[in-house]
């Protein structure tokens, strides 16, 4: 007779083989982890020493011996080193420019109802170039509403529901500015239980950009009262007569991002939120 439960259960190896097989994951540059043992999430900036850097949403950095108690996407894997170029790395997963992994094949998805909306176009580009894979795999349209002051009338033309969401980034949002109360009159508003108001502290969208990525130690101080974009051309020593000059101005900015590790946390998390949002 099959005896299911064994005929020795004081046999050597029996723990091993009632142990959960864990997945052994190579590591690799920009993987998303979170530790088990503490809650520690970041994404792999560095591996050496036998040991895995994770850098969190705010920058901060710490080292991990690599081995058991990682969590990836959600499931426990146990870190080997890195795969050596010219081997099984070329069939590893992609990842896309904000961090998550790549879904093959895939076709964009019927747009949704649901909406992300930016304050103007440089927004709408920055968005587009680092999360752009991940929205259409959504079905996630961003439309740029050029200032938001516009955003009342926007609502009230097209109001959102619970199956029409509005997310909205916005530049600025801090204590005391424009756009402080505008988020606030609209999340205490009739729009408010479909509308999600985030934003960056920033003056601009070009200083979600790290001053790393351009070469620059930090963005220029502009005096109060002068145009912020043109202050910082001048200080760059870009030229800034014109609008086309900061449009020039911006598409190189733009050009020096490749992927989510080029731009501020401040500004990476809202984003993610916002989809978070919009596809619940």
């Amino acid at each position: 007779m099959d005896d299911r439960y064994g005929t020795d259960v004081l046999a050597a190896g029996w723990r091993e083989r009632n142990a959960k097989k864990v997945p052994r994951v190579p590591v690799e540059r920009d993987m998303v982890l979170e530790v088990a043992g503490d809650g520690w999430c970041g994404a792999v900036t560095d591996v050496r020493g036998g040991h895995v850097e994770l850098e969190d949403r705010l920058g901060r950095r710490r080292l991990f011996p690599l081995g058991p108690g990682f969590l990836l996407e959600g499931a426990l894997v146990q870190l080997d080193p890195p795969v050596k170029a010219g081997t099984a790395a070329a069939s590893a997963p992609r990842r896309t420019a904000s961090g998550s992994y790549a879904v093959a094949d895939a076709r964009a998805r019927v747009a949704r109802p649901s909406r992300i909306l930016v304050e103007g176009r440089h927004d709408a580009e920055l968005v587009e170039k680092v999360w752009g894979d991940d929205l259409r795999v959504e079905g996630v349209v961003v439309e740029y509403l050029e200032g938001v002051d516009l955003l009342g009338e926007l609502l009230d033309a097209e109001p959102p529901t619970a199956e029409r969401r509005y997310g909205v980034l916005v530049d600025h949002l801090v204590p005391g500015s424009k756009e402080e109360r505008v988020a606030r009159s609209v999340a205490a508003g009739r729009h408010g239980p479909h509308t999600l108001i985030v934003g960056h502290p920033f003056v601009d969208v070009w200083q979600c950009v790290r001053p790393a990525a351009l070469g620059i130690p930090a963005w220029p101080e502009v005096p109060r009262g002068q145009d912020w974009k043109t202050g910082v051309c001048r200080a760059l020593g870009w030229p800034a007569q014109t609008q086309a000059d900061k449009a020039r101005a911006w598409q190189h900015i733009l050009s020096r991002v490749s992927s989510f590790r080029d731009l501020e946390p401040a500004l990476l998390g809202r984003v993610e939120e916002l989809i978070d949002f919009v596809t619940a």
